[in-house]
């Protein structure tokens, strides 16, 4: 890793590319349950003051109706992004009357999942498209899935970058070809070093008894209505959280773009016994979309993934496979309850020196055995990443935490001083010297601090969080939003409103018709 690194920041320095590295594409898409005064799940539909959830490009839900998801647009810096995402949630404010955006992660207090409601979309077909494949993950996992929350943060480098990286390594080949490998170098190596992520900002480590509602599980009991982990980081990414055992099974190989597409193709289009048993279409009904392990690509739930904007009704991975990689999609960042966002600053600046160095570093292969100690990792961190003494598997043997946390960070320090030097200042670099406190510290992690809040408070999580989720309202309400950006979301919610009615005013062929076509793709 580090001699790698050290010769590539070395080159970008010695021919005047390193500026490029501080031109960074970021969009940051944040979900939060929208909660009824008492902490419940709302009652009400996606707002219509907010517009259409199937045409806004910046406020829709996920997989829940009351799941909204809030999308920036892609920004020069972290902190315009942050700024758009603060304005993003003023506006939802000032639309949802006496209901709060829920603060964290794992969901609120849920007696039933008839409760739930499953997001909809319209008439259209494309919007039916949607919720049906909703309807397939209902049936699939059940529907409490479909109500936890997270921060995907989206990263690119700037084009200019990839011609000049590509000359200085003196490789040859197609330039689209070399962008979309570079992306998969930088998606290995994250899948190498995330669990240190999760460990640092992990940030759900209780969540509410009525999640469970009545499996069997391994949780302590902190309260009768609260149950945790003593020492676990991020609930939201263990098997407790988005999981499919019939994925378990498949081989998603991230070594190289071809590789990935046929792998997931491939689940795409292998029966699984389990969901023939539920059926397609019953009684006129569509229970899923078909009775494959993945109804779609989207269904595979990796913490990272190459991404590419698709044309309307294309399938993402064949937009990848036309047109390359266009960004990268980090997806295992909890919502941290004790922060007004969720994220801040000073953690999408550490994400964005960590993400450069995982594109400059090595460029090894991810073997089948390293795959299987990824995973056992992952699981150490999720469930006992605070635990004293914990190790961690690595090609050597075992390393403690702190060991090998250190050892990944004076590496991504190393690409903070080069992004400093370029930009100015030293905000990447404290950043990132921010973290060395918490591998020393574990009671420093957003999960300690949680569990530690809670505890003080002396209440259950659910009241806690719907506390928090009071307090970070008033923070942001108490800055004005702009007149300006009033306007334009209110015209955006009006334009999304009328695509969607022209949508659904279209002749399009039936349904059947729609979802027979797309799944030939």
């Amino acid at each position: 890793m580090l001699a790698t690194l050290e010769k590539h920041l070395d080159l970008l320095v010695a021919h005047g590319e390193a500026g490029l590295l501080t031109q960074l594409g970021h969009g940051i898409e944040k979900e939060g349950l929208r909660v009824d005064g008492s902490g419940h799940l709302a009652r009400s539909g996606h707002p219509r003051a907010l517009g259409s959830a199937l045409t806004h490009p910046q406020i829709t839900t996920d997989y829940a109706e009351t799941l909204l998801e809030l999308i920036t647009s892609v920004c020069p810096t972290p902190e315009a992004a942050l700024d758009q995402l603060a304005d993003l949630h003023r506006y939802c404010y000032t639309h949802l009357g006496d209901e709060e955006l829920w603060a964290a992660s794992m969901p609120c207090e849920i007696p039933s999942e008839a409760d739930i409601r499953i997001a909809e979309y319209g008439s259209s077909n494309v919007g039916r498209l949607k919720h049906i494949y909703r309807v397939g993950l209902e049936h699939r996992y059940g529907k409490m899935m479909q109500t936890i929350a997270g921060i995907h943060y989206n990263f690119s480098l700037p084009e200019a970058f990839w011609p000049a990286y590509q000359r200085l390594t003196d490789t040859a080949g197609d330039g689209a070809d070399f962008r979309s490998s570079g992306y998969f170098k930088l998606i290995r190596n994250f899948r190498r070093y995330s669990w240190l992520l999760l460990y640092l900002f992990g940030a759900s480590p209780m969540l509410s008894r009525s999640f469970m509602q009545g499996r069997p599980h391994q949780l302590a009991t902190l309260e009768p209505d609260t149950l945790y982990l003593p020492w676990a980081t991020s609930l939201r990414m263990s098997d407790l959280g988005y999981s499919n055992r019939a994925q378990s099974s498949l081989n998603i190989c991230f070594n190289h773009l071809d590789t990935y597409a046929h792998s997931l193709n491939q689940a795409i289009r292998t029966p699984h016994p389990p969901y023939e048993k539920i059926g397609v279409k019953v009684d006129g009904q569509y229970r899923q979309l078909n009775t494959n392990i993945l109804q779609i690509e989207n269904e595979y739930y990796s913490d990272i993934r190459p991404k590419r904007v698709a044309q309307s009704g294309e399938k993402p991975v064949h937009a990848l496979m036309a047109r390359g990689v266009e960004y990268i999609e980090v997806r295992n960042t909890d919502i941290d309850p004790l922060k007004p966002l969720g994220i801040d600053l000073e953690q999408a600046r550490f994400l964005d020196t960590f993400l450069v160095t995982c594109l400059l570093c090595s460029d090894d292969l991810v073997s089948d055995a390293e795959c299987r100690r990824i995973a056992e990792n992952h699981q150490r961190i999720v469930t006992r990443g605070r635990e004293p003494g914990l190790t961690l598997a690595c090609p050597d043997g075992e390393r403690t935490l702190a060991q090998r946390g250190e050892t990944i960070l004076n590496q991504v320090r190393l690409t903070a001083e080069v992004m400093d030097a370029e930009s100015g200042g030293n905000q990447f670099r404290q950043a990132v010297d921010a973290q060395y406190a918490k591998l020393k510290d574990p009671e420093l992690t957003p999960s300690a601090q949680v569990l530690a809040a809670v505890k003080a408070a002396g209440t259950r999580y659910s009241d806690w969080a719907l506390e928090q989720s009071r307090q970070h309202r008033r923070s942001l309400m108490a800055t004005p939003l702009s007149a300006a950006t009033s306007s334009r979301l209110d015209a955006l919610a009006r334009t999304s409103l009328a695509e969607q009615s022209a949508l659904e005013a279209q002749p399009a062929p039936t349904f059947d018709q729609f979802l027979a076509d797309y799944l030939a793709q």
